[in-house]
């Protein structure tokens, strides 16, 4: 195996994929699960359409059954590509990113690679993104959350406004923060960037962050309105509050800004 994989745990594997960027941060991370002694495995977002990165996913085992976190590209691209090398369903919320197998439901229990999985809606990033819970059933109390794009490693979740919204997604961290706050330890699997020991710091993080924003919107606008009669538009809210951000990721500030206008209007 080459260096982009990581071992996270008995059952868990990564590779991270070589699309690094902006967005993807150091690339999409793909996940194999299955457990110990198991040549059945199951894949978590097949990633980009790399032939490599495909390839080396078909041969981490005999592939039971892949798993789409949401619609976006960087995670869904691969899929039918993976679907043809190993003939495993591709099962996502949203039945156009389905190769062979239904749509996913919300609560639904998954067997596969000789693992459960729970399947949790958790809208917001998109209106079809889902996590997937995994109990350790070695290490009773011991959960892993793959989180996709809706908790990531390092930074914040960009809003995919109108898809996703900003109602939604507050919901969504409270219904994961509720899911961490188990006796036992909840680490998170994210989409991108490095491994969460504890899930349920990162999501009173994140909490927090959406509203010290959201209280920023709120400033900026009406402050905007007191000096100028008039409402401020999105580009005047970016370079309001966002003013410190790299050019190159302007574009997702401007969705975060639209989602939170609307949230406040709403």
């Amino acid at each position: 195996m080459t260096d982009r994989w990581e071992t996270l745990g008995p059952a868990i594997r990564r590779r991270r994929a070589e699309n690094p960027g902006p967005m993807t941060l150091d690339g999409t991370n793909s996940y194999v699960l299955g457990a110990p002694g198991s040549s059945r495995v199951i894949v978590v977002d097949p990633g980009p359409n790399l032939a490599l990165h495909l390839a080396e996913l078909a041969a981490a085992g005999t592939v039971e059954l892949i798993v789409i976190t949401h619609r976006h590209g960087d995670h869904t691209e691969g899929s039918a590509a993976l679907h043809e090398l190993t003939g495993a369903p591709v099962r996502a919320f949203a039945p156009e990113h389905c190769h062979g197998g239904e749509p996913l439901v919300d609560g639904e229990i998954i067997q596969a690679g000789g693992l459960t999985l729970r399947v949790v809606a958790t809208p917001g990033h998109t209106s079809d993104s889902l996590c997937f819970v995994l109990h350790d059933s070695d290490h009773p109390g011991s959960t892993a959350v793959l989180t996709g794009d809706t908790i990531l490693g390092q930074g914040t979740t960009v809003l995919d406004y109108p898809d996703g919204t900003l109602a939604d997604y507050l919901r969504t961290l409270e219904l994961l923060a509720e899911l961490s706050s188990g006796a036992g330890p909840v680490v998170g699997l994210p989409g991108h960037g490095p491994f969460l020991p504890d899930l349920a710091s990162t999501i009173v993080a994140y909490q927090s962050h959406r509203q010290e924003r959201l209280g920023q919107v709120r400033a900026a606008f009406e402050a905007f309105q007191q000096t100028h009669g008039a409402e401020a538009t999105v580009a005047d809210i970016v370079s309001l509050v966002y003013g410190d951000v790299p050019a190159n990721v302007l574009g997702a500030a401007a969705l975060s800004v639209e989602a939170q206008l609307e949230y406040l209007r709403g």
